[in-house]
């Protein structure tokens, strides 16, 4: 009987405005376990609990959940997560201090870039010298054993 007990309890819940783990989940784009972690984060509040102890959210979390999602799709970090939340919270924040933080990590994003690119064109250059066939000699396992080329 207990979960003809959550089905309604859920129910209660929703009619409440309120949403299951897995709702809150599909709206935000977000698995449930993300949501738990940002939760243990304490990016979001601690969700209220149905008698059941079942974890509920509200529009407003899911916002939220969105919010951080997006941040994440810009390769931010938690911490500077945790603080683009604070600063979208404070209505009285100055948006010098978000714009100082994006351009952060834009110089960051620039640096991995550059970074990348240059292994990309170490790798190539190895891929090119290496015969491809047949031989057992190959300038890229030599590269990567710490080898001097042949």
């Amino acid at each position: 009987m207990p979960a003809v007990k959550s089905r309604a309890e859920f129910a209660e819940a929703k009619e409440r405005g309120f949403y299951s783990i897995g709702r809150a989940a599909e709206l935000s784009g977000l698995t449930p376990k993300m949501i738990r972690h940002y939760e243990s984060l304490e990016l979001i509040p601690k969700a209220t609990r149905t008698a059941g102890d079942y974890r509920v959210y509200t529009s407003a979390d899911i916002h939220t959940l969105r919010f951080i999602q997006r941040a994440r799709s810009f390769g931010f970090s938690m911490d500077e997560i945790g603080t683009l939340l604070s600063l979208w919270r404070n209505q009285r924040r100055a948006s010098e201090q978000v714009k100082r933080l994006a351009q952060k990590h834009i110089a960051d994003l620039d640096s991995k870039i550059a970074e990348l690119q240059s292994m990309r064109a170490a790798l190539a250059d190895l891929a090119e010298h290496c015969h491809g066939d047949a031989r057992p000699d190959c300038p890229i396992l030599a590269d990567l054993a710490g080898l001097p080329p042949q």
